[in-house]
C-alpha cells in the first residue's frame, strides 16, 4: 500500500530515542516532515539527518517539526542522536507497524535483513493530511529538500 498526497497520514505510537512516547497525533496543529530511514549510523542516513539538522533553522521557520523513524531500538537511536546532535525526535519502529503503514518498508534488505525502512519523506499538514510522499526505492537515494520545503512554503 502507498499513500499518496490528499490521503490522511495513518497515526503512530512509537517510542523515542528519549524513551517517551509519541503518537503522529501529538503534531495536530502543526505542519511535520516525517523522514522514515533504514538504519542508523550509516552512510546516507547519517548524511541525510545532519542535512536536516543543518537546516533546521528553516524548518522552523516553515512552521514546521521533524521526526526521524527507523527500525532501530531506541537505545541505538538515543546513542545516534547524541552523536549527531540532531535537534529532532528519532522515533523506533520496531515492531515496523508505522514503516508498513505508509508504505516505506522493505521486506528484504541488504545483508539479509528483513523489514527494514525505506528511505522515504513525508509532509503531514495541520489537519493530518498528507501533503507531500517521496518513497525511495534505492536506499542510495535522499528525499527531495527542495521540495519538501516547497511545499511546506505552500501550506
Amino acid at each position: 500500500m502507498s499513500l499518496k498526497v490528499g490521503d490522511k497520514a495513518p497515526d503512530f505510537k512509537l517510542y523515542s530515542s528519549d524513551k517517551q512516547e509519541v503518537n503522529l497525533s501529538d503534531y495536530q496543529g502543526k505542519n511535520v516532515v516525517v523522514l522514515f530511514f533504514p538504519l542508523a549510523f550509516t552512510s546516507v542516513c547519517t548524511a541525510e539527518l545532519c542535512q536536516m539538522r543543518d537546516d533546521i533553522a528553516t524548518y522552523s521557520r516553515l512552521n514546521s517539526d521533524v521526526v526521524g523513524i527507523s527500525v532501530d531500538s531506541v537505545f541505538t537511536l538515543g546513542k545516534f542522536k547524541e552523536e549527531q546532535k540532531l535537534p529532532f525526535p528519532l522515533l523506533s519502529d520496531f515492531n515496523k507497524a508505522a514503516s508498513q503503514a505508509f508504505g516505506s518498508y522493505y521486506e528484504d534488505f541488504v545483508f539479509g535483513m528483513h523489514g527494514v525502512s525505506k528511505r522515504s519523506a513525508f509532509v503531514i499538514d495541520k489537519e493530518g493530511i498528507i501533503r507531500y510522499a517521496e518513497v525511495l526505492e534505492k536506499a542510495s537515494d535522499v528525499p527531495d529538500f527542495t521540495a519538501i520545503k516547497s511545499t511546506l512554503e505552500s501550506l
